[in-house]
């Protein structure tokens, strides 16, 4: 809770009398005067921490008054004191909303257990207020190649610098959200604990690390937590305390990751030509009656089903007929069942390949596993049953599923305007299919969407905001959009919102993709966008229409000082694709822009791009 409080300064004195002091004048008050006076008067002896705490200490009271009919037990305790209240402040960095989805469960957890509790997103938090806090927890994803997310960028810097503050009297906890696959694994969350204990902080819980199924992990942690915290709170004297009115978790209608809205496919069409090597599908879902409502630039949570078929492969490599039973969540199933809706069977990862090097004593997968940098390279590369097939081990079905991790869905940049189709929602998908030997290899979600549901079959969704990826609020601002391959879904939803809107600000686009004839994704409504004028400018990049192969980052230099003069008129820069090389590549060409045209050395035109994302300025959505 966010409660303004008036400082006054310590060395001016106000009389009780009839006299308004300046610095609340203007402000409708229901005191009368002698009851005015005699709070400015203590008011103005108070120190700003002392002020911060009595704004939450009368906010109790009057909680408590207002709620006069509730059992003593349901209602608040307050008490005065002279040292700030306890209370446990949560603070999210996050980039596509994993980490905010914990925190918000946390705060709801805390509340529902009495504790006094404050959510923040870490863009609004100042770093230096850690130093007027008991117990902090804070939820951090990790972005890109061991990165802080967009919103967490200033704080993460903040407690690295010289103004950060000593934090003896602070107990902190972290969770931090990540994917084993990548080198730099919860990375972010590693950061915030370590900047928090060299600047004296207490961890009082040990920080925990979780993967891509991190649900359950991260519910246990969030109760020990809580456990402790509540404990903590209750234990140090009543004069340090001040406990909010107990009441029920607020009830959140919306769908969820947890509870997911069963919606209907309206269309599934491919867009590339006949000859692309490529085959990405536009994608409908009907939305009718949900209530759901999305912005431009959030994400579709998909829960897909894996292929039967792909299932019986799996089965077949461990010697396993698929009628065996399992017990997953507390419901016996058999493990054909297991695998085609509970389980991961598509995409391995590292603590798959060491698992099972284990199990079969393969000594190719034990030697991959020696070298972490090839383990990565090779689970990212490797389906399941491709891993299974190194060494043939028969499995009991409890040890086929210890080896795999829980399904999670899949997250699909939004391509369309709700202002633009109503109650639906758009999808970019690309087929994710390549050969294996004589095997055709599929990905899990976009096989689903694009081969396996029919249109008018169910599929389960639920919208993921993304604040770190939104239009600006001025619609007189110019945008600049770099979007190659699917890359482009976002940015389709931008044009559709800016049209309904009428925004008056120019629209840059920046789409690459294999070849002009076959893969120019929306290429006849681009071409209308561009020439109704909505679209000031678009500029493509084929890679494979020429010898040389030309990427939307070389499409950008060619611009370097038109880049620039948009930038200086205060354009936005978003991005969307490939986050180990299109997106290093675009953010490096923006750099030497910076260098180039606006005749920086390469260290502040490095600072220059850094402040755009600061500001706001230089949006990402990579994958």
């Amino acid at each position: 809770m966010n409660r303004d409080v008036v400082t006054m300064s310590s060395q001016k004195k106000v009389s009780s009398g009839n006299t308004t002091p300046p610095e609340l004048a203007g402000l409708a008050s229901p005191l009368n005067d002698q009851q005015f006076g005699a709070l400015a008067q203590t008011v103005s002896e108070l120190s700003p921490q002392q002020l911060a705490w009595a704004s939450g200490y009368f906010w109790g009271l009057s909680q408590n008054q207002a709620v006069g009919a509730q059992t003593p037990v349901a209602q608040a305790t307050a008490v005065v004191s002279t040292k700030p209240a306890g209370k446990l402040s949560i603070i999210f960095a996050s980039q596509t909303g994993n980490a905010k989805g914990v925190a918000e469960a946390l705060e709801q957890e805390a509340k529902a257990q009495g504790i006094a509790v404050e959510l923040f997103d870490a863009s609004d938090y100042k770093g230096k207020n850690l130093a007027k806090e008991t117990h902090v927890i804070i939820v951090a994803s990790t972005n890109g190649e061991g990165e802080a997310p967009d919103n967490a960028i200033e704080l993460h810097e903040f407690l690295q610098s010289k103004k950060a503050p000593k934090l003896p009297n602070l107990s902190y906890g972290v969770i931090g959200l990540g994917d084993s696959s990548y080198e730099f694994f919860c990375q972010t969350g590693k950061d915030f604990d370590a900047y928090l204990s060299k600047l004296g902080a207490t961890s009082f819980i040990d920080r925990i690390d979780c993967d891509v199924d991190y649900d359950a992990p991260a519910a246990e942690w969030r109760a020990k937590a809580l456990e402790q915290v509540k404990e903590a709170l209750s234990s140090a004297s009543e004069a340090e305390v001040v406990q909010l009115p107990v009441g029920a978790a607020s009830a959140h209608s919306e769908y969820t990751k947890q509870n997911p809205y069963t919606a209907t496919l309206l269309a599934s069409q491919k867009i590339t030509g006949r000859d692309s090597g490529k085959d990405v599908r536009h994608v409908e879902i009907d939305l009718d009656g949900s209530g759901i409502s999305y912005q431009p630039g959030d994400a579709l949570g998909v829960w897909f089903e894996n292929s039967s078929d792909l299932a019986n492969e799996v089965l077949a490599k461990v010697g396993l007929s698929g009628v065996e039973s399992v017990e997953v969540d507390g419901e016996s199933l058999s493990i054909h069942s297991a695998l085609v809706s509970k389980f991961e069977i598509t995409a391995a990862n590292p603590q798959l390949v060491t698992k099972f090097a284990e199990l079969s004593g393969s000594k190719k997968l034990q030697k991959l596993v020696d070298d972490k940098d090839k383990l990565r390279e090779y689970a990212g590369n490797t389906q399941i049953v491709d891993v299974l097939a190194e060494k043939k081990t028969k499995l009991s079905a409890e040890e086929l599923i210890g080896l795999l991790r829980r399904l999670t869905p899949r997250l699909y940049s939004i391509a369309s305007a709700q202002s633009e189709v109503d109650e639906e929602v758009h999808l970019t998908v690309g087929l994710v299919e390549y050969q294996k030997g004589d095997a055709t290899r599929y990905g899990g979600a976009s096989s689903y969407l694009a081969q396996r549901l029919e249109e008018g079959g169910e599929v389960k969704v639920f919208v993921e905001n993304n604040n770190n990826f939104k239009l600006p609020q001025d619609d007189n601002a110019p945008v600049i959009m770099i979007g190659p391959g699917t890359g482009i879904a976002p940015f389709r939803s931008f044009v559709q919102e800016r049209d309904n809107r009428d925004a008056e600000g120019k629209n840059w686009l920046f789409f690459g993709d294999r070849t002009f004839t076959q893969d120019f994704l929306y290429q006849v409504e681009w071409q209308k966008y561009l020439k109704s004028g909505l679209v000031t400018q678009l500029d493509v990049a084929f890679s494979r229409d020429q010898h040389e192969k030309v990427y939307v980052q070389h499409r950008l230099l060619e611009h370097a000082a038109q880049v620039w003069q948009w930038l200086e008129e205060g354009a936005y820069v978003y991005v969307c694709g490939d986050a180990t090389r299109m997106a290093k590549d675009v953010h490096d060409a923006l750099i030497t822009i910076a260098e180039q045209q606006g005749g920086f050395s390469r260290e502040k035109a490095e600072e220059f791009v850094n402040d755009l994302r600061k500001a706001k300025r230089y949006q990402r959505d990579v994958y």
